[in-house]
């Protein structure tokens, strides 16, 4: 696995996987980038370069905990770039890496060339999720054998008397199957301390943020599942109209991770917009 020196000296790791023109891609949790897989197949047209965050993955932990903070982690985005030796990349995020993204396209919007934001998080932007959003969007699962445990943990947490975030896992994938169920068990963060630094006091400054955006020109795609209640497409939406020139796709019936739901939909539509 090739690694690169982050500013302050950690040795971060990557993985490149396909062919074809590059496109760096940034996990969310923070957990290792293995999750991501190949995207769906998406690495069939493009060769993806999977950044493992300090402290996850190959990635070394790094003496100052204190980096492991969203806005400190854009310098090691920029350190990846000039690794690479690309004058602008294109930059693909899930989840939680989105936010990671959308910070480095904010200080440095010259240096991407197109940015798809899949699942995305709106933490850097501000934009609130509420719990009657994601309660009502649970109702689209109601038929499912499993909806009234998950639906009532759903609840308890929304209204602030439950924790059982596990039981609310079948609501993040389109199909609560045995495929699901072993991707969920094993792309569970492991760096317990990189997640809870991660959005430390001083990560997001949404106002800020929102107002480098606006001067960003690279096209932009933000994929949302129809069903993910991590990432509401209506929340997507919402961060749609921050960016000059963005797009909106949601895909049917897809959870938080839609290049597992459907595989084919994804790339097509991931593929499409980089090429």
């Amino acid at each position: 696995m090739p690694t690169f020196s982050a500013p302050d000296g950690t040795q971060l790791g990557y993985r490149m996987i396909g062919d074809g023109d590059p496109v760096v891609c940034l996990p969310g949790g923070p957990a290792d980038s293995v999750y991501l897989g190949d995207l769906g197949g998406l690495s069939s047209r493009r060769r993806l370069i999977l950044l493992d965050l300090r402290g996850t993955g190959r990635s070394a932990t790094p003496e100052d905990t204190a980096s492991y903070r969203c806005d400190r982690l854009v310098d090691d985005v920029e350190a990846l770039r000039e690794h690479l030796g690309l004058p602008r990349m294109d930059l693909l995020a899930h989840s939680g890496g989105t936010n990671l993204a959308t910070l480095y396209a904010a200080r440095y919007p010259e240096k991407v060339s197109k940015l798809a934001l899949v699942g995305p998080s709106t933490r850097a932007v501000g934009i609130a999720i509420t719990g009657e959003t994601r309660r009502e969007l649970a109702q689209l699962r109601r038929d499912e054998p499993w909806f009234p445990e998950a639906f009532a943990a759903l609840t308890a947490i929304a209204e602030g008397t439950g924790s059982d975030w596990e039981a609310i896992s079948p609501f993040l994938y389109g199909r609560w199957d045995a495929a699901a169920q072993g991707h969920h068990a094993a792309g569970q963060p492991t760096n317990m301390e990189a997640v809870a630094l991660f959005g430390a006091e001083g990560a997001f400054h949404p106002e800020t943020t929102r107002a480098s955006l606006a001067a960003c020109a690279a096209p932009v795609l933000l994929l949302a599942g129809e069903c993910d209640l991590n990432s509401p497409p209506q929340s997507a939406a919402e961060f749609a109209k921050l960016f000059p020139d963005a797009t909106l796709v949601v895909q049917p019936g897809a959870g938080h991770y839609p290049w597992l739901d459907d595989a084919d939909r994804f790339v097509a539509t991931t593929a499409a917009f980089l090429d």
